[in-house]
């Protein structure tokens, strides 16, 4: 038997539930991968709380996407893939679990210089990050402004933008300001005076900005000092993207990705996990809590708490 987490109605925290199932077996193109580390994403609230709309819940709902662990069965058809491999799960359908059945898109082989806990924490921030500053094209000529930079997307895309070269400005607490200057970033505080702050900073302009704080002040701040709108993007205010003038990868927009930038959103993974075995990028972990403690996790990363949150079956 395996134990997954699932909801049958959205509602707060406490509607997810341990429930014991069948182990699940794979069929053909499939891969069975048992669970050792679970990444926590903001939009697995989102979706149990019903503040991201989904189809209406019919049967018992998986929760997660995100997750790494070891292959125990390969079905037939499956190339790349052995029993006992180490691997990084993303984009999956049901992470909160002992056990999942996938297929070899979902998977990326995980080296031993990547935890599981570290290969749990990449799929959506390294996904979004990296296909954000792909779109962008942000190179070694610009000046980035990150609106809040200390977040697990924030931190990734602050990777990405300084391995392309670039400048990196991003807004951040007092408190995780040392985390975002280790990253190569200049941090500044939220608030009022920020562009004041930027333009001292950067007199020659900012020529890209990227929203991760979702507040009317940073899209203001965005407008007003980049030129070209066409290079600020928010991942967290999508709906309001298009009546902006700006662009907008998920975070609610009614616009689909396109081939390309799900393309990247995928080629994220082997670029990340081999930049991560080289000692050229890092994840900041949170805290650690057991599979079945999922809604203590959402609380947590309701509150804004610091760290990747992982669970650990």
């Amino acid at each position: 038997m395996s134990t997954a987490i699932t909801y049958t109605a959205v509602g707060g925290p406490e509607v997810l539930t341990a429930t014991e199932i069948d182990t699940p077996a794979a069929g053909a193109g499939e891969v069975a991968v048992r669970i050792e580390a679970v990444g926590v994403n903001p939009i697995d609230a989102k979706l149990r709380s019903g503040k991201r709309p989904s189809p209406p819940i019919t049967a018992p709902r998986g929760v997660g996407s995100d997750a790494a662990g070891v292959v125990t069965a390969v079905g037939e058809g499956v190339e790349g893939f052995r029993v006992g491999d180490t691997v990084v799960v993303f984009g999956a359908t049901g992470a909160y679990a002992t056990d999942l059945v996938t297929t070899p898109e979902h998977l990326e082989p995980r080296p031993p210089q990547v935890s599981a806990a570290q290969g749990a924490a990449l799929g959506v921030p390294v996904g979004t990050a990296y296909q954000t500053v792909r779109s962008l094209a942000v190179g070694a000529h610009d000046t980035v402004l990150v609106h809040g930079g200390s977040g697990s997307v924030g931190q990734a895309v602050i990777q990405f933008a300084v391995l392309a070269g670039a400048r990196v400005i991003a807004t951040t607490s007092d408190r995780r300001a040392a985390r975002v200057a280790e990253l190569g970033a200049t941090p500044i505080p939220y608030g009022d005076g920020v562009v004041a702050r930027v333009r001292e900073l950067a007199p020659d302009s900012v020529t890209v900005a990227i929203d991760l704080a979702g507040t009317d002040e940073a899209l203001a701040q965005s407008i007003e000092l980049v030129a070209d709108k066409t290079r600020i993007a928010t991942l967290v205010r999508g709906a309001d993207a298009a009546g902006l003038g700006i662009r907008a990868f998920m975070g609610g927009s009614p616009v689909p990705l396109t081939a390309a930038e799900q393309a990247w959103r995928a080629e994220a993974m082997p670029v990340t996990i081999a930049l991560m075995a080289a000692g050229a990028f890092s994840v900041d972990l949170g805290p650690e809590l057991p599979l079945t403690d999922a809604a203590e996790a959402h609380r947590l990363v309701e509150a804004g708490t610091d760290g990747k949150i992982v669970l650990v079956p």
